[in-house]
């Protein structure tokens, strides 16, 4: 896992096209939230090692993050077939990322 968010974003009909099970982050490396979610989201990630996770920097201006209305840092969105499944802010416990991955896991 990667702490890095990534500033070069692709158009969001690419995200849409991806037929696999996807978690999408946004976040900034500066954010307090963000911060502290990272050991939560790598927990959880632990039972699907083979699941993408793609990690966004977001900010004013960032088109991508505007398309899935993302407001509050970290937003966590799991899609399947390019659908969003399940959305998470600001998570707080391993649980509750590890029950919207299985959704989308099992997919």
């Amino acid at each position: 896992m990667t702490s890095n968010y990534e500033e070069k974003q692709p158009a969001r009909s690419d995200i849409d096209a991806l037929a696999v099970p996807l978690l999408i982050e946004f976040g900034t490396a500066w954010c307090g939230y963000c911060m502290a979610a990272q050991p939560l989201i790598e927990n959880a990630l632990k039972d699907h090692p083979g699941l993408r996770h793609l990690k966004f920097e977001d900010g004013p201006g960032r088109p991508l993050g505007r398309s899935f209305r993302v407001k509050l840092w970290p937003t966590l969105i799991f899609m399947a077939h390019g659908q969003e499944v399940a959305r998470l802010v600001r998570p707080e416990s391993v649980g509750e990322i590890s029950r919207a991955l299985r959704r989308i896991a099992d997919s």
